[in-house]
C-alpha cells in the first residue's frame, strides 16, 4: 500500500494537478492511489519529489513480523 493519496491530499492536491504535474493521466494517478498499477521508478521518483517526500516514505510497506 502507498501513500500517494495521503501526501496528495495533505498538499490539497487534485489527481488532475498531481498528473500534469508528472506528466500521466489522472486516472494514472488513480489507479496507483488504489493499488492496481505499479509506476516505474522514474514516475516514483517524480511523484516523491512533487509530494515532498521520499520513496521510502512514499512506497515502503511496514511488515509486522511479530505475530
Amino acid at each position: 500500500m502507498n501513500k500517494v493519496k495521503k501526501y496528495r491530499t495533505q498538499m490539497k492536491l487534485t489527481q488532475i494537478e498531481l498528473a500534469k504535474k508528472v506528466g500521466v493521466a489522472r486516472q494514472t494517478i488513480n489507479l496507483i492511489e488504489n493499488n492496481k498499477y505499479n509506476p516505474s521508478l522514474s514516475l516514483c521518483i517524480c511523484l516523491a519529489k512533487e509530494l515532498k517526500t521520499d520513496l521510502n516514505t512514499l512506497f515502503w510497506e511496514e511488515i509486522d513480523n511479530e505475530k
